[in-house]
């Protein structure tokens, strides 16, 4: 009876949570901005990218924001290079831009070993910064034309002091080998979940979550905070303990950016073992939040996650307990779909959610081995081991 009462509250109480988030989803309206002819922005912007080892990307990241409809008067891009030892510095400094400027983290650090390289980055660039509006985006991404339109006309009309802005990852490649495909498929559906429950929350205040490859913040309010003060010794966190030191100073200006033009696209990990560093580094912090709203809902998540892997583990060992794994199971299936088809539609992402079912089980337990080692392990970012 005990296994079926435990069922019965994880499985009902998880589903209001999740159908809550689907509600609030739906109610935040889409924002479409205004063309930039028929309303001309006036805020200066500054884009800061941190960038480490991006050679890769960043040419293709730069261009994409030098390609913006917004006007080039009113931005500016900071790339601070994070102590690369590829061709990401010059690269970056190969366009002849003047509102293109490059800096190296070593000049302003030295040979100091620090735990919290991004932050650094980003404060450093913050102190260069022209604009009244702050925008992070990382190397690896790619904006759409009317990126900065759209955050600018958003911040014009609702005067929000932070912006969550929505972030996607690509689609696979289609000469990606079968395991390949199927982990960034895996890690495309987890993110967009992700995206969904970070727009509701936000905007029903519930809790609040963002991601640093798409954000927006006054350049004062940042100071007004204390800037990265009291968190800069933990490696990651440059967005949602940011944004939760700026909560508590505005609680009602803090808004998430639905629309189709403010997307940027990002990668996912190309292995297993990069995906799992990024996750656990994701999960590191999770203890470090002020807000005891989303540490709740995150020991719940975990803790649901854990009984269902715990039942369908006892359900070898007593096989009367398949049926209520199998239903346990199902239950989390539907209402996870339920939840994450208007969010796929959104992403244009639906026909991804043929997979959802098959990726089920390693989602489970990459959730509880990410979460436990998030807490109690190490990981390594940008090819630095991090405690």
């Amino acid at each position: 009876m005990a296994f079926v009462f435990l069922s019965f509250f994880f499985i009902v109480t998880y589903g209001i949570l999740i159908i809550y988030y689907r509600q609030s989803w739906l109610q935040l309206s889409i924002y479409e901005p205004l063309p930039v002819t028929s309303n001309k922005p006036a805020t200066f912007i500054t884009i800061i990218i941190a960038a480490r080892n991006e050679e890769k990307n960043i040419g293709s990241c730069i261009e994409a924001i030098l390609n913006q409809s917004y006007p080039e008067d009113l931005f500016e891009l900071i790339i601070v290079d994070d102590h690369s030892n590829d061709s990401t510095a010059v690269i970056a400094g190969s366009f002849e831009k003047k509102n293109i400027s490059v800096l190296k983290l070593q000049d302003f650090t030295g040979n100091e070993h620090l735990n919290y390289y991004k932050k650094k980055a980003v404060e450093t660039a913050i102190g260069f910064a022209k604009g009244s509006l702050i925008v992070t985006t990382d190397a690896d991404c790619l904006a759409g034309t009317q990126w900065l339109q759209t955050i600018a006309s958003y911040y014009e009309k609702y005067g929000p002091v932070f912006i969550a802005a929505p972030v996607v990852y690509s689609n696979p490649l289609k000469n990606d080998s079968f395991l390949r495909k199927f982990l960034k498929i895996f890690q495309s559906l987890d993110f967009i979940t992700l995206q969904g429950i970070t727009g509701a929350s936000v905007y029903k205040k519930f809790h609040n979550m963002c991601n640093g490859a798409n954000l927006a913040y006054e350049k004062k309010v940042f100071f007004e905070a204390g800037g990265f003060e009291g968190i800069d010794r933990i490696a990651s966190g440059d967005d949602m303990l940011l944004m939760h030191k700026i909560q508590q100073l505005y609680p009602d200006k803090i808004r998430f950016l639905k629309a189709a033009n403010a997307i940027v696209q990002t990668q996912p990990a190309d292995t297993f073992k990069a995906f799992m560093n990024q996750r656990i580094r994701w999960a590191s912090k999770a203890d470090k939040y002020k807000d005891p709203k989303i540490t709740a809902v995150l020991l719940f998540v975990y803790a649901f996650n854990a009984w269902v892997f715990f039942t369908g583990l006892c359900a070898f060992f007593y096989p009367g307990l398949f049926y209520l794994f199998l239903v346990l199971l199902i239950l989390k299936i539907a209402v996870e779909i339920f939840f994450l088809f208007p969010v796929a539609s959104f992403f244009k992402k639906q026909q991804l959610l043929w997979w959802f079912i098959p990726a089920q089980p390693f989602h489970i337990i990459y959730t509880l081995i990410a979460g436990w080692l998030g807490k109690f392990g190490s990981y390594k970012w940008k090819g630095r081991k991090v405690n």
